[in-house]
């Protein structure tokens, strides 16, 4: 018996306005783009292909099944710019054959710099999920799939997790295999799902891709690639960003036919069907532990965490980000959190990374910049506008009184570094 696991990661960064030190007082972000694009990808990808996983689910009785991590911030997009994209995932959630999951609100690398701030982005994001879709995540995402040891106490300690997701890359897998449920090392009750970078990368980067050799690429094609796991493996993990449909791979590729057809085809083999993340836990055990000190991602041809922190630039940027977390959270000021974390997308980050060599055309979709530069000087211009917004609210910020009228000391935020790196 072989699953099929599908996850999407469904996400956009608030993006940011041109700034310069001449702009003070005026907002950071750039609603205008945020919404253009949001609308844009709305009309491509989350409108058609919510509406065809609604109708594969109902043609196949709840035997079809997907996972879905959507981000805080574009939670948010939706409810200001696209609330039809909204409504479509709360009618996939009353289906009972969606799952969503969890990770950081802001989409952050939070989970490398700052133990708190991670845990309370972590459950922010878990209210926002229940709120909206009625679901308690049991499944941890961590942003861009980073993932080590480090990492997997952190979310075992949360308590309310049975799974969390990472990328099956090479280096750590060695002869295994990501086919099968693996186990956290130290860790007597967390599942570790991998992901199958080959078939889902066949999926998400060269679907379209004539010089293939595999090209075109067919349902009835894919699910015999699938059915050989049969024997080999338990569940076969494909997970991948949800723009893959109608937006990185348009419609005229024939991306939406292929999924269209791909369930028919995975059904004629009556060993394989599909399941959700914690279907896949319950289904199958563990079959021995992984210990990973070092972080893998699933970016780029390397999978670490390069494409983030790789240079001199975003260490720059990302340490005077962090920098900033007592005096943000001493203001008290709940506007000034929410900038300071929607700072910490990951994408802000990406936008600064100088590899240009095999990946440079990932890091150019939907970049914002003309160059890594460019990227980091505005970036850091709105840091710095930041941080004088920050001294000025704490210049101002009325003494709290006790019932004595005895001055209350500020409280210092709960602020516990723990690199993951």
């Amino acid at each position: 018996m072989a699953s099929i696991c599908f996850y999407f990661q469904v996400h956009q960064p608030f993006r940011l306005r041109h700034y310069t030190i001449f702009d003070a007082g005026q907002d950071y972000f750039d609603e205008f783009k945020n919404a253009q694009v949001c609308q844009k990808v709305a009309k491509k990808c989350y409108l058609p292909t919510n509406a065809l996983l609604l109708e594969l689910i109902e043609k196949y009785n709840g035997r079809f099944k997907v996972a879905f991590s959507i981000t805080g911030v574009m939670l948010e997009q939706f409810t200001n710019y696209a609330p039809e994209v909204l409504e479509s995932f709360k009618k996939l959630a009353k289906t009972g054959c969606v799952e969503f999951l969890a990770e950081t609100y802001y989409h952050s690398l939070s989970s490398l710099y700052s133990r708190s701030e991670f845990t309370e982005q972590v459950q922010k994001h878990i209210r926002t999920i229940n709120r909206l879709f009625g679901q308690t995540p049991r499944v941890f995402r961590n942003t861009e799939l980073i993932y080590n040891n480090t990492l997997a106490k952190a979310i075992e300690q949360m308590d309310c997790f049975d799974a969390v997701l990472a990328e099956g890359a090479d280096h750590i897998l060695g002869y295994r295999s990501p086919n099968y449920v693996y186990r956290p090392v130290n860790s007597d009750r967390l599942s570790l799902l991998l992901k199958n970078y080959r078939l889902s990368d066949d999926i998400a980067f060269r679907f379209s891709e004539r010089n293939w050799s595999q090209w075109p690429m067919t349902a009835d094609k894919f699910a015999y690639w699938v059915n050989q796991v049969n024997g080999n493996g338990y569940v076969v993990n494909l997970f991948m960003d949800y723009e893959t449909f109608g937006e990185h791979q348009w419609e005229e590729t024939g991306i939406f036919d292929f999924l269209r057809c791909l369930p028919a085809e995975i059904f004629k083999h009556p060993d394989t069907d599909f399941k959700t993340p914690s279907q896949v836990v319950k289904s199958y055990k563990p079959v021995g532990t992984l210990d990973i000190h070092r972080p893998t991602s699933w970016a780029d041809i390397e999978r670490d965490l390069s494409a983030w922190v790789g240079n001199p630039l975003q260490n720059s940027a990302i340490a005077e980000l962090y920098r900033l977390e007592p005096a943000v959270k001493q203001t008290r000021d709940p506007k000034l959190i929410d900038t300071w974390r929607k700072l910490q997308t990951s994408d802000h980050f990406y936008y600064m990374c100088t590899k240009w060599f095999a990946d440079g055309d990932v890091h150019k979709y939907f970049n914002p910049y003309n160059t890594p530069y460019d990227a980091y000087i505005n970036y850091m211009n709105v840091l710095d506008n930041l941080r004088q917004r920050c001294a000025s609210a704490q210049a101002v910020r009325p003494i709290e009184l006790t019932e004595a009228g005895i001055p209350v000391a500020p409280k210092p935020p709960a602020h516990q570094y723990a690199s993951i790196r």
